[in-house]
């Protein structure tokens, strides 16, 4: 039997629970001798006609054969996984090395679990197990009348190529798709969507329950089991509604039982408000009784008291939301689930909440109440032990009610898995939410609120843009902008008309457009006289537009059409006052033709920062500052931009060589097993790899050895010179140490240099670097920092030794599209000096680009490098050239960010 590299033990699959399509939870293992018994039942359980397609015929005798091969495959051989329910095995995939990089693939499934995607499931996991065998390629025999594994081969989104052979397909499926193959995107979507599928399943129970029962529901009227209780009696659930006490016998009026066994019917959700010390047993005894899901809105949970939830809710296969929570509320199922202790109803509405700070709910629904938005799902998740933002997103995607989907998350448990959801959901509906954790003391707040990891401002920002979601600074930010895209189409673009019957109001408005990087445009001379003659005496027509305080509504209702329907701006801010005159917020819900562009309005005599007023077709959103309203049309501006923008591809490079850079990884590993900095000979070798223009360097241990290699390196360079610096691996930045020379055009400079730094470094020093110097040009820093939440992230900007006093970074996550790579560079305030800047001559911007795909790329193929800074990597106008690179790297094997498992 051939051979695949056993995967290493940080990535070898273990436990997981996972869902079927039906919502069914399921775990996944890896098969073991010990579950042998278990799989020959699975086999021994097979139908007639399921043995024949398996086994290619209909005896029994392999069965016992197959059971003990899935058990005791070693992991040079291939690998085999099985899902158990409770105590059965339900199905099992098992993979075996038939020539180096390929492996034969084979599935089997449980008769009555058939249809439910099982198979589908257990595939993709084992994906992700084979390509760490480093196997490339799958093959699967498969009898051509069974054509329900053929479509589950066909519908995996992998590429699948087949020959038909006496009845058998052999299908062959690639494994290791490249970020820039488009096979790839079509697997991670065709997952995405059973994913999503599966999720909402799930969910059903606990938004939309036939029965629910509460726990903690004491005789004390003021406790919050008490208050869910009202709650939920109030909106009507009579009959379907029970109490779970040790001791009472009803409890405000409704009987009370002191088991889950003993309630008249099964819930499908438990509310879980008893103390923290009873909640592990409860969970337990829920998921024997077959409970679907639990809402444990309980705090101060310990470490042993969360571990042993965790995995009642696993072993069960409950959904959970929280701990630590204020509760759940649906307000469109067959009754109204009003499970929660906020102290607000909830209005049917267009929003779906999710949020971490039960504080931060409740003042979200009070001003969607207020504002007359509504809730269509509310969820706090508190410490989100299972349920996350990532399946709220997916719930408000198949909610046809849900219009808006507004979170406060303070924490991503997955976040590269949370952006793809979010630009999927973000293309039917906008994504918004408060970017909480921005400043240090922040994240130390919010890093206590949950065990999950907080990410830095960088990351997050990274991934809220790329995700084009609408990622606010305050809650008020957040509010304003809900508002303005629930009541208001999005703006054609960032221009903005400022009209107003109080100048003084207009140059403010003006102000706050131009610092949320809005523009107020000239509105040209054409314009201008039209609005004149509409206009009373004394206006001002340019942009603002001041039109008087004596200014007629009818007028100013036509002023505004006027400058709407020229197409010189994307949206239309009003500045009004009242007068004695004339009320003019009156006059303008009157009646206006505008249509199709957003018009907010600026009332500084309001009570309230944020109204939504009626007009006769639809609601003005009126903001009392203009600040709120200027960053509020910002926002809707980017959601604009961001639909119309191209999806952006990964470029394919050439000239990569991802498994040399592996070995030389792998090799210093063995020797470094806790990681370290690469030493100057690997980490070009890895650079060279991926195509990085690295300048002609040579490495040197003596000073004799230095003057040698400046009398070659000079002839390569354009200043006919060299650098000279210090190595060593405990000298993390050479310029601290005073190790670096520049300009070295003698042998005697280049003897001294070296001489001096053994001098002054002594042990510390490893040797030294001589390279060619380059032209001079535009300093930039590339790097690669691999957060440990959030994966890799490129990072640019201006670069040199001041490049933490520039502060100059932008980011993106890998991989990089053509788009993002754009971004980065014209985000930095590198941009204006790479296009040419004062008479210079532009950089090559495409060389630029080039490199960062070149360093995302790298990142993507290698997770085992930790930290990568090219710095400075010198523009020119004729490309890019790195002339200094340190690499970090560290025994890594994480987990596929993309597969559907429950937390």
């Amino acid at each position: 039997m051939n051979a695949v590299h056993p995967p290493p033990p940080e990535s070898r699959t273990e436990e997981r629970h996972v869902l079927a399509a039906d919502g069914t939870m399921v775990r996944l293992a890896p098969a073991r001798p010990a579950d042998e018994s278990a799989v020959r039942a699975l086999f021994e359980g097979l139908s007639a006609d399921s043995l024949h397609l398996r086994f290619f015929g209909p005896s029994r005798n392999s069965v016992a054969a197959a059971a003990r091969r899935i058990c005791s495959v070693r992991a040079q051989e291939g690998g085999a996984l099985l899902a158990w329910r409770g105590d059965l095995v339900v199905g099992a995939a098992e993979f075996y090395a038939t020539e180096p990089g390929e492996a034969e693939l084979a599935v089997t499934v449980a008769e009555d679990w058939h249809h439910r995607g099982v198979g589908t499931v257990l595939i993709e996991h084992l994906t992700e197990l084979a390509r760490s065998a480093g196997v490339r390629r799958w093959t699967a025999d498969v009898l051509s009348e069974n054509r329900p594994m053929l479509r589950v081969l066909q519908d995996m989104g992998l590429p699948l190529h087949r020959r038909v052979e006496a009845g058998v397909v052999t299908a062959v499926i690639p494994l290791n798709l490249a970020v820039d193959d488009p096979g790839r995107e079509e697997f991670l979507a065709a997952m995405g969507l059973r994913e999503r599928q599966a999720d909402t399943a799930s969910l059903l129970p606990l938004f939309r329950p036939t029965t629910v029962a509460v726990a903690g529901a004491g005789r004390r009227p003021d406790s919050v089991g008490r208050a869910i209780l009202a709650n939920l009696a109030a909106a009507g659930w009579d009959d379907s509604l029970f109490v779970l006490h040790p001791s009472a016998v009803e409890i405000a009026g409704i009987k009370a039982y002191a088991h889950v066994a003993d309630l008249p019917r099964l819930p499908d959700t438990v509310v879980v408000a008893v103390p923290a010390q009873a909640v592990p047993a409860l969970a337990e005894e829920c998921g024997r009784a077959g409970v679907a899901a639990l809402i444990v809105v309980t705090a101060g949970l310990d470490g042993d008291q969360a571990r042993s939830v965790r995995e009642s809710c696993h072993r069960h296969g409950m959904r959970m939301v929280g701990p630590n929570g204020v509760g759940v509320a649906d307000t469109f199922g067959r009754t109204p689930l009003h499970a929660d202790f906020t102290g607000v109803q909830p209005v049917p509405g267009a929003a779906g909440v999710a949020v971490q700070s039960g504080g931060v709910g409740i003042a979200l629904l009070r001003q969607l109440n207020r504002l007359g938005i509504g809730v269509s799902t509310f969820a706090s998740l508190g410490d989100k032990y299972d349920i996350s933002g990532n399946d709220m997103l997916q719930w408000f995607e198949t909610d046809p009610r849900t219009e808006l989907a507004v979170l406060h998350l303070e924490s991503f448990g997955n976040p590269r898995k949370f952006s793809r959801i979010a630009r999927r959901v973000g293309r039917r509906m906008p994504v918004l939410t408060v970017d909480a954790g921005r400043s240090a003391p922040g994240r130390r707040a919010a890093a206590s609120h949950t065990a999950a990891a907080v990410t830095p401002t960088i990351a997050r920002g990274a991934l809220f843009r790329q995700a084009g979601v609408t990622a606010a600074h305050s809650l008020g930010d957040l509010v304003a902008a809900t508002a303005l895209m629930y009541a208001q189409p999005l703006p054609k673009s960032g221009a903005v008309a400022v009209i107003g019957n109080a100048g003084g109001l207009g140059v403010l408005a003006a102000d706050a457009c131009a610092d949320a990087g809005l523009t107020v445009p000239y509105l040209g001379a054409e314009l201008e006289g039209k609005l004149r003659d509409l206009l009373p005496s004394g206006a001002a027509c340019a942009n603002p537009v001041d039109t008087t305080a004596t200014v007629p509504g009818e007028s100013l209702r036509q002023a505004i059409d006027l400058i709407a329907s020229t197409g010189h701006v994307g949206a239309v801010l009003l500045t009004l006052a009242p007068t004695a005159l004339a009320d003019p917020m009156a006059e303008l819900t009157r009646g206006s033709a505008v249509r199709g562009i957003p018009v907010a309005v600026v009332a500084p005599d309001r009570a309230q920062a944020i109204e939504l007023v009626p007009a006769w077709h639809g609601a003005f959103p009126v903001f009392s500052d203009p600040r709120t309203a200027a960053v509020a049309l910002a926002h809707a501006r980017d959601r604009a931009m961001w639909l119309v923008r191209p999806r952006g591809i990964v470029p394919h490079l050439a000239a990569t060589e991802p498994g040399r850079a592996r070995g030389v990884i792998d090799a210093y590993l063995a020797d470094h097993p806790g990681g370290g900095w690469l030493p100057p000979d690997d980490c070009a070798d890895v650079l060279d790899a991926f195509g990085v223009p690295l300048a002609p360097w040579r490495r040197a241990t003596s000073a004799d050895q230095a003057v040698a290699a400046a009398r070659t390196l000079r002839k390569l360079s354009p200043l006919g010179a060299v650098a000279l610096k210090v190595y060593g691996p405990e000298i993390a930045h050479k310029s601290d140490v005073g190790g670096v020379y520049l300009g070295l055009a003698e042998d005697k400079d280049v003897r001294a240099a070296y001489t001096d730094l053994v001098r002054r470094l002594g042990h510390r020093m490893h040797g030294a670097v001589v390279q060619a110097m380059v032209a001079p040009g535009v300093e930039l820093i590339v790097g690669v920092d691999q957060d440990e939440v959030m994966g890799p992230l490129v990072l640019f900007g201006l670069g040199g030794t001041r490049v933490d006093i520039l502060g100059d970074q932008a980011a993106r996550l890998s991989p990089l599209t053509d788009l993002d790579a754009k971004d980065l560079v014209a985000e930095s305030r590198a941009s204006k000096l790479l296009y040419g800047h004062r008479g210079a001559a532009p950089c090559d911007v495409g060389a630029v680009e080039d490199l960062l795909h070149r360093v995302s790329r790298l990142a993507d193929d290698l997770p085992q490098v930790c930290e990568l800074d090219l710095n400075p990597a010198v523009a020119a106008p004729h490309g890019v050239t790195v002339v200094d690179a340190r690499i970090r790297v560290a025994p890594r094997h994480p987990a596929d960010p993309y597969l559907p498992a429950v937390r």
